[in-house]
């Protein structure tokens, strides 16, 4: 029920804020006022954005020499004080030193954090900041509120460099969070992220104003947390043998597979959940069970149900389960025991999700036990296991926290749903009395890519903008206000499957995260895309000033071009955001804010450079992006404009080398790899050229397996085979593989084909003895 808390809250603040916010404007002796007016009226640097924002003439002034003076007994306070000028130093130049409150410390001038818990009209995170003339003032009832106040504090301040003077405009803002539970999931299972990039994510969460970090630690393809009395978990169960073949044949020093992976000591846990604290921000640890437990099953092979599998090197549902016996839940009491005691926070999240009973079925044993416990079926059993689990963490003082598969069977009263297979899981879960998280699939989920453009990195399929995650709303429709209270807040996931780096992961999270920030923290009447797309290059500052490796998915300029005949073409520019105004070249060289000014589609020669940007406010909001409008661009599909033959399971996937550096990116359908090149204009083309890498098929697709389509092949190494104007039927053009395609590099095919006129669809498929490795498409050029 805290949600329902928090939202009466927000109502009684804003209430008070409205009736009654007032900047006082009038300078008292030692006052250094602004001599320059400031404008109301501009859109003020924030996100998420405030409650209640009252705007007034005259701004403050910061130096160097400002007094940064924290009224409290609280240490926490001191500590908020100081995470503000660590940023304000970073962002602006100008270095504060924090220190406590002293006599005399009532002149004006000083910028003063105030904790203030016996306040009753304000809610635990809400707080107020006044900024006036002739000082500062942030109040809060607790330490987290005190922090909010002064990320306000620190975006109005800006990001200027070089700059002795900072003027702040004047305003009265009074805020809380719409939403208790305002999260970010972070997936180090899949791929190891050192902590010094965990401590970099955390800082852009706490600048948002999100209060959670859940942690993802255990899963098939890898164990991160140490537990000192089961040490195997993170001896074998951290590292594993990448994918492909050329992973499969480096060796070390003493001739044995090169493994890859890490884990984070109790040391290491502990110095980040320290510094999350510092940062107002909570760490949900997730240890996975009775599922996505292959590592741990690789480590400890007692624990499964008979086979002995390694840590997996592949993505998808694997059905390596934990079994049920006694010995098992010792071992997890063990585990838990060491959870606890590294993370202190109320909730510990066990997973529950996509628990493939298939081998449970098949056990003997596991049957046997369920006849021992009077347990009718598989799904029954899992809710057994969930309760046992439950029960020991109670004991221990802690939440237990779930996907929603963990509805399946009857649920502990107190525990509390994750909602990610859409909404129907938070209805039932919240009617049932539980609490819930949301985190649907696929709007929060991170890891699908942010546009089609060619530039994407790999991810799942389904483009989710940085509007899209702006447009959603969290409360599902159909409950009533009672169930509505249960819905804690949400959370955004950044599965790391396709996530390889600490680069790739901030590039699938930010600026997206700031969309999320806002829509669980600022009122529901607030959404306004166009007001957000305004403040969000203030929001880029603050990445580039933190070294954020940002998507600019949203602001880069996409462009679309098709031939008109008789040596021209069209252009058409467009930009997710809407944001400035585009400007363009056509001699290649870099756009300013003084090149073409795009207003409608145009014609060009061909050939012809095109280069273009947008810019706001005489800033560009992206690099430009540059098209080569010439003959063999307009014949050329890419496999980001290539259009699938069917709608399967379709993802952007890399290549498995080189080892070090970036390697080539395919959309492919995992079901169907099949291509078509809509309207392929045959008129005058003598060959077809197909530029294709091989892949590893590293999937467990669980009871999809039967989905896979294969081709079987006439020749050792199979042929690509060209259909025209449907995908089914005889091919109209077949030629061998004469070769596999080099490692890390695109294979060419260049095949000749009969003189043919009009337009066609042309589907492109391979023939293969087996479908790992799998050929994908990288281009298909008519010459």
């Amino acid at each position: 029920m805290i949600a329902a808390f928090t939202r009466h809250a927000l109502r009684a603040l804003t209430a008070v804020a409205l009736a009654s916010c007032a900047v006082p404007t009038v300078t008292t002796s030692g006052a250094q006022p602004s001599a320059t007016p400031t404008r109301t009226d501009a859109p003020l640097p924030l996100i998420p954005m405030p409650v209640a924002v009252r705007r007034a003439p005259g701004a403050f002034t910061l130096t160097r020499e400002t007094p940064l003076i924290v009224e409290a007994d609280d240490g926490g306070a001191l500590v908020a004080a100081r995470v503000f000028a660590e940023w304000l130093e970073r962002t602006t130049t100008i270095a504060l030193k924090p220190r406590g409150a002293t006599g005399g410390d009532d002149l004006p001038g000083t910028i003063r954090f105030v904790l203030r818990p016996a306040r009753s009209d304000l809610a635990d995170e809400a707080y107020t900041l006044d900024v006036a003339v002739d000082g500062v003032r942030v109040v809060a009832r607790d330490t987290r509120g005190l922090l909010y106040g002064a990320t306000t504090l620190w975006q109005l301040a800006g990001t200027r460099t070089a700059r002795d003077r900072i003027e702040i405009p004047a305003v009265a803002i009074a805020d809380a969070p719409r939403f208790h539970w305002r999260g970010l999931m972070l997936d180090s299972a899949r791929h190891y992220l050192p902590p010094a990039s965990i401590e970099r994510i955390l800082d852009q969460m706490a600048q948002l104003k999100l209060n959670t970090l859940h942690w993802h630690l255990t899963d098939d393809q890898g164990w991160r947390l140490e537990i000192k009395a089961h040490p195997r978990l993170v001896e074998i169960g951290a590292w594993r043998v990448p994918a492909g073949p050329a992973h499969a044949a480096r060796r070390d020093a003493n001739g044995e597979p090169v493994r890859i992976g890490g884990y984070y000591t109790h040391d290491d846990v502990r110095r980040i959940v320290h510094y999350a604290a510092e940062r107002g921000i909570a760490v949900v640890p997730e240890i996975d069970m009775p599922g996505h437990a292959q590592a741990a099953i690789a480590a400890y092979p007692e624990l499964g149900t008979g086979s002995t599998p390694g840590v997996s090197s592949s993505w998808g549902v694997h059905t390596q389960l934990f079994n049920v016996e006694e010995s098992t839940f010792a071992f997890l009491e063990d585990v838990l025991d060491e959870v606890v005691a590294l993370f202190p926070g109320p909730y510990v999240h066990v997973g529950g999700d996509e628990a493939a009973k298939d081998r449970w079925r098949a056990s003997p044993r596991v049957q046997a036990r369920m006849r021992e416990l009077g347990i009718a079926d598989e799904v029954a059993l899992q809710a057994y296991f969930t309760r046992r689990i439950e029960a020991l963490l109670a004991a221990r003082g802690r939440r237990l926290i779930g996907w929603d598969e963990i509805l399946d069977g009857p649920l502990p009263e107190a525990a509390t749903v994750m909602s990610w297979r859409g909404p129907a899981g938070a209805v039932a879960a919240a009617r049932r009395g539980h609490d819930v998280v949301m985190a649907p699939s696929p709007e929060l989920y991170f890891d699908h890519y942010q546009s089609d453009r060619a530039e994407e990195p790999p991810g799942r399929p389904v483009v989710v903008t940085l509007a899209d995650v702006y447009a959603y709303e969290p409360i599902p429709d159909g409950l009533d206000e009672a169930a509505a209270a249960h819905v804690l807040g949400a959370q955004a996931q950044l599965w790391s499957e396709h996530l390889r780096t600490a680069e790739r992961v901030e590039y699938a999270a930010f600026p997206r995260v700031a969309a999320l920030a806002e829509r669980v923290w600022s009122p529901r009447a607030t959404r306004d895309f166009a007001s957000f797309a305004a403040r969000i290059p203030a929001q880029l500052a603050r990445y580039r000033a933190f070294g954020v490796g940002y998507a600019e998915s949203a602001f880069a300029v996409a462009i679309d071009v098709s031939s008109t005949g008789n040596g021209r073409a069209t252009v058409a520019f467009s930009q997710q955001a809407g944001l400035g105004e585009i400007r363009y070249t056509l001699d290649g060289a870099e756009p300013g804010v003084d090149s073409m000014r795009y207003d409608a589609p145009f014609d060009v020669a061909v050939p012809t450079v095109v280069r273009a940007t947008a810019f706001v406010d005489g800033r560009a909001t992206a690099r430009p992006t540059r098209l080569d409008v010439d003959a063999r661009t307009l014949a050329t599909r890419t496999d980001a404009t290539l259009k699938p033959c069917t709608e399967g399971l379709i993802l952007r996937l890399e290549d498995d080398t080189p080892i070090e550096g970036e390697r080539a990116v395919f959309r492919v359908d995992l079901f169907d790899p099949c291509w078509i090149y809509e309207r392929a204009r045959l008129d005058g083309v003598a060959s077809i050229e197909i530029r294709y890498g091989e892949l590893p098929y590293n999937f467990e697709l669980w009871t999809d397996t039967s989905k896979i389509v294969r081709r079987t092949p006439a020749t050792p190494l199979g042929e690509l085979e060209i259909r025209r104007d449907r995908c089914d039927g005889a091919p109209w053009i077949a030629i061998p593989i004469a070769a596999p395609a080099p490692d890390g590099q695109l294979a060419s095919l260049r095949i000749p084909i009969p003189p043919t006129s009009g337009a066609h669809d042309l589907c492109f498929v391979f023939t293969a003895p087996s479908h790992d490795p799998m050929r994908a498409i990288k281009s298909v050029t008519l010459e």
